[in-house]
């Protein structure tokens, strides 16, 4: 793992008819992982901001590359939800939600659903009722006793298929809880007005969240809300506008950096009790971002956000560049 790169939102967003006549830009950041090799190990042991890391720490437990790749979109693609929600309604512009299911993200070895769900499905129906919520899988399966079967109606590859399930115990669960044995998460959609494309497939996970949302403001509104300068940044978005944590920080200071940002938003996440002792020695992004912008000896403003209006109250107050003294 090492520094990527920057890349300016408004390459991946496109509002209709909205306003691109921007003189600053935004950016989310990237940290580019490969497969190591000898070579990349001894560089990795000299360079201060790139690393080794083992498959176990990117990869959740019983999760194969497949699944890791399909997890990654969609924690991407529940991103792009929450950021077109929280800018839609900070611009107060009309949207409605649609829920399509539940996807299933990753099937358990020896559990129910073992070699009769993949990763990617959609579970549309259970027992005859078509599902909306995640918590209305939950409710059903919560009234169900080991061996006893459950009809789903499943998505894969735009076809519908009927899998039956003879419910187990879930492996690995302390609790002993029975249930089909996968990981999922809710399936959803927003539709806008004006509309909005949003083309990242290629990028995974949910750190760009918080420069999508402020892109997608950007557009929506007539003033450039840049100012002039060129920002990037970091963090989750939130359904209710809060700004969450994200790994790599430090590699994105650097690449931020390296690719000539003036300011860098970065998350003030807060730190429970119970991560102070999972990891005495844990820190918010943002004082990681500052001690990282101090090694490098970099101009570039680390702002912290904790929610997206931070962000939004920093760029009203902040000045319009003055083009004169680049």
């Amino acid at each position: 793992m090492k520094p990527g790169s920057a890349y300016a939102v408004n390459q991946f967003v496109t509002v209709e008819n909205g306003d691109q006549n921007d003189e600053g830009s935004l950016s989310l950041m990237t940290v580019s992982m490969a497969p190591a090799t000898p070579l990349t190990y001894v560089i990795a042991y000299f360079k201060e901001f790139e690393e080794i890391i083992e498959v176990e720490d990117v990869r959740q437990e019983e999760e194969d590359e497949e699944e890791y790749s399909i997890r990654q979109l969609k924690l991407m693609s529940d991103s792009q939800f929450n950021a077109l929600y929280v800018a839609f309604q900070k611009a107060d512009l009309p949207y409605t939600v649609d829920y399509h299911g539940i996807m299933v993200l990753n099937v358990l070895e020896d559990g129910a659903a073992d070699e009769l769900l993949q990763p990617g499905d959609e579970i549309v129906e259970i027992d005859g009722h078509i599902l909306n919520r995640s918590e209305e899988l939950s409710n059903v399966l919560n009234s169900k006793k080991v061996n006893e079967e459950v009809q789903l109606v499943i998505k894969r590859n735009d076809e519908l298929l009927d899998r039956t399930i003879a419910l187990k115990e879930i492996p690995g669960d302390k609790q002993h809880r029975i249930g089909i044995g996968i990981t999922y998460s809710q399936s959803k959609s927003i539709k806008t007005d004006p509309t909005v494309k949003v083309d990242a497939e290629k990028i995974g996970g949910p750190s760009a969240g918080l420069m999508f949302t402020l892109e997608i403001l950007n557009q929506l509104l007539d003033e450039d809300i840049t100012k002039g300068y060129t920002i990037a940044g970091t963090g989750e978005m939130n359904e209710d506008g809060t700004v969450g944590r994200i790994g790599g920080i430090e590699k994105k200071v650097v690449a931020a950096h390296e690719d000539g940002m003036e300011i860098f938003f970065a998350p003030d996440d807060p730190i429970t009790d119970a991560m102070k002792k999972a990891n005495p020695n844990i820190r918010t992004n943002y004082e990681a971002a500052v001690e990282t912008a101090k090694k490098i000896n970099t101009d570039m403003k680390i702002v912290p956000v904790k929610t997206v209006d931070d962000a939004i109250n920093y760029l009203n107050q902040l000045p319009p560049k003055d083009a004169s003294k680049d």
